[in-house]
């Protein structure tokens, strides 16, 4: 639990909840926002919002797009670092600071917000394990970057209508053959690929493939050839895609 300090926007939230992997943002004019974050030991962070309170959104003005926005000031944040306190600091892609976070909060409770979204996040030993650096890309990939993986990309296998799509402004859509998904990517020196993922929809299905999966698992990627190939932190592959077009 972190209260967020040194924002320009004062309603860009006063308290920011983050526990493997979900983010609550507390204080915002829109209520309690809710979504996802990853981050890297090498100082790598991203984070998304895909839902806020409901009694906000159905009662104020602009809060119903709001719950699927992420706030502006957390769209620029793409780094952390600590300062020379031990406290983290959020930066932009010019290593700027955003916003500092400091311990403990003291954010209102809005009615309709969960208990646990205001006590400190239970850190287990899976979770630290989730955390722990990823290994190198294998030397045969090439490693990512942002301009070649814009663009949309299907499995190399029983596809069926399974896709990603990757924008140039960070942002990605997909489905599974079935179900719709979406969140946000950065990529980062060493073939680091992380993005964060909003809800999906459970329509079942036959010959589903789990692309959104495969991504969200995701730490490193590469090339081989035209092929997109996604690992998790062990190095197991996740999944491949071809371009489309």
């Amino acid at each position: 639990m972190w209260t967020i300090a040194g924002l320009a926007d004062p309603g860009g939230g006063e308290s920011l909840h983050l526990s493997p992997f979900e983010l609550y943002l507390v204080g915002s004019r829109c209520g309690t926002l809710g979504g996802a974050w990853r981050a890297d030991t090498d100082g790598v962070f991203l984070a998304s919002v895909d839902s806020a309170s409901s009694d906000v959104v159905e009662g104020t003005p602009g809060c119903a797009r709001a719950s699927q926005e992420t706030p502006g000031w957390l769209r620029r944040v793409t780094a952390y670092r600590f300062d020379g306190n031990g406290l983290p600091v959020l930066l932009d892609d010019l290593a700027q600071p955003v916003a500092r976070l400091v311990p403990g909060t003291t954010a209102t409770a809005w009615p309709d917000l969960a208990p646990f979204v205001l006590e400190p996040p239970m850190v287990t030993d899976e979770s630290r394990r989730s955390f722990a650096p990823a290994v190198p890309l294998p030397a045969a990939l090439t490693p990512v970057d942002p301009q070649r993986l814009a663009g949309r990309w299907v499995p190399t296998r029983g596809h069926r209508g399974a896709y990603l799509e990757f924008t140039a402004d960070g942002g990605w859509r997909g489905s599974d053959g079935c179900n719709d998904q979406n969140g946000r990517w950065i990529t980062a020196d060493g073939g680091t690929l992380l993005a964060t993922a909003g809800a999906v929809t459970l329509a079942a299905c036959a010959a589903r493939v789990p692309v959104g999966y495969w991504l969200w698992e995701g730490r490193r990627a590469g090339f081989d050839g035209d092929t997109l190939v996604l690992l998790d932190g062990r190095g197991t592959e996740t999944g491949r895609l071809h371009p489309v077009g």
